[in-house]
């Protein structure tokens, strides 16, 4: 994801080995001479921008970051995603032919370190050689320690500003971090903590009084009024409402997925800017519970004289995967039963006709999503325990994991034997 320090990784990782650092951005090349260089009978021409930066390093060995390499475009000048080929195969990079200076050039002892922020941008025989470090999105708590050891030093720095003038404490960053920001990084968190050091140095130009340790009440006249609101968990009096996990670019979210009954001709009616893959675990769902009606309480109902509806709410947001296949499984039954949904539970997890439930990924920002959301219990497919064991201890401190194979387990789990508020009669 964006703004999370890929870069900065690079240059701590040649600060690390004591070697020199050499930058180069490949977003939106598109001439293979870039990276090979001009043959010497153009006029202007030039070495390959590898050639270049290894001169102005000075060395043969340095740490080189290619910036960006999932934004590299092809064009009429050639394909650099392909020149680049050679350079990244520790087979062939012992003699880079570069056109300008007409030889081979060793360039196996220079470390290469490529970012990206999507890795189905990445030409495939590119992607193959290399070795691919995901770096995930930061916790509340990262966050917070990141702003008060790095950020905030730094935008004091630029400033001119010194530490007694303006100070911020744990609290503060947090709420900065949850209403002010969203995002996998800390570039936005980084412009709010650029703007409470402004407002410091404005007040002490304009020789005004002002907070030096602003508190949580002060924070609405500094950056104005809050500006993302998260979902929490609501209650579980109505039918048909269950809370997925979802994983998008900017981290993890919690998904309410609502079921409606009426009337009508058997239609089954789904809105909310769903994908493909969505809408299919939809029609999974209902087929399933058509053929398991008996084992679920369901076998004098009639399918053929209601229409079910079901949303997603936050409807300009598309929404796509597997994921939340099991919560939609719940959701309908939920609805058809009229049996409450237990308290404080989300789920997670793919589904099948069979009533199998697959592992899904993005499980650590899922996680942190449905606790920020003050969520108690997690319903997750056998096969992701590895990927729990896998997070801190402090992150799954306050909840509840269940590991299930089968959709009967997850039922169990999910549904009470009370019934909803206002009950339906079908």
């Amino acid at each position: 994801p964006p703004g999370v320090g890929k870069t900065s990784l690079g240059k701590s990782i040649a600060e690390a080995l004591g070697r020199s650092y050499v930058r180069i951005s490949l977003g939106g090349m598109r001439d293979e001479a870039e990276i090979r260089g001009h043959r010497k009978t153009y006029i202007g021409a030039l070495p390959g921008r590898i050639i270049q930066s290894l001169k102005k390093a000075g060395t043969s060995n340095p740490v080189f970051v290619l910036d960006e390499i999932d934004k590299l475009s092809s064009g009429s000048q050639g394909d650099p995603s392909s020149a680049l080929l050679e350079v990244l195969d520790p087979e062939q990079n012992n003699a880079f032919y570069d056109n300008f200076l007409e030889l081979g050039y060793d360039l196996s002892k220079v470390m290469f370190i490529a970012t990206a922020n999507n890795l189905g941008g990445i030409h495939p025989a590119l992607r193959d050689r290399m070795e691919i470090i995901n770096v995930s999105g930061y916790t509340i708590e990262e966050k917070v320690v990141i702003g008060k050891q790095h950020l905030l030093p730094k935008q004091l720095k630029e400033h001119g500003l010194d530490k007694k003038s303006i100070q911020l404490v744990n609290p503060v960053l947090e709420r900065i971090v949850e209403g002010y920001t969203r995002e996998s990084g800390v570039r936005g968190l980084d412009k709010q903590i650029a703007k409470v050091t402004r407002y410091a140095a404005k007040s002490i130009a304009m020789e005004e009084t002002y907070a030096v340790k602003p508190a949580l009440s002060d924070l609405t006249e500094i950056l104005g009024p809050e500006k993302v609101s998260r979902d929490l968990y609501e209650t579980n009096e109505i039918a048909g409402v269950v809370i997925g996990l979802a994983w998008t670019s900017v981290g993890g979210d919690i998904l309410f997925i609502e079921s409606a009954i009426s009337p009508g001709k058997g239609l089954l009616n789904i809105t909310g800017n769903l994908g493909k893959i969505m809408k299919e675990s939809f029609t999974i769902a209902m087929e399933y519970i058509k053929a398991n009606a008996l084992q679920l309480g369901l076998a004098d109902f009639k399918f053929d004289k209601y229409n079910i509806h079901i949303h997603v709410p936050e409807g300009a947001t598309p929404k796509d995967g597997p994921s939340a296949g099991i919560t939609i499984l719940t959701s309908l039954v939920s609805l058809l039963t009229q049996k409450r949904v237990k308290k404080n539970l989300s789920m997670t997890g793919e589904i099948t006709l069979r009533g199998k439930v697959l592992p899904v990924g993005g499980i650590k920002e899922k996680i942190l999503a449905a606790k920020r959301s003050k969520i108690k219990e997690i319903i997750l497919c056998e096969s992701n325990r590895k990927d729990i064991e896998e997070i801190k201890d402090s992150y799954l401190k306050g909840l509840t994991f269940h590991f299930v194979k089968e959709m009967g387990e997850v039922l169990a789990l999910a549904l009470t034997n009370q019934k909803v508020k206002n009950t339906k009669k079908l």
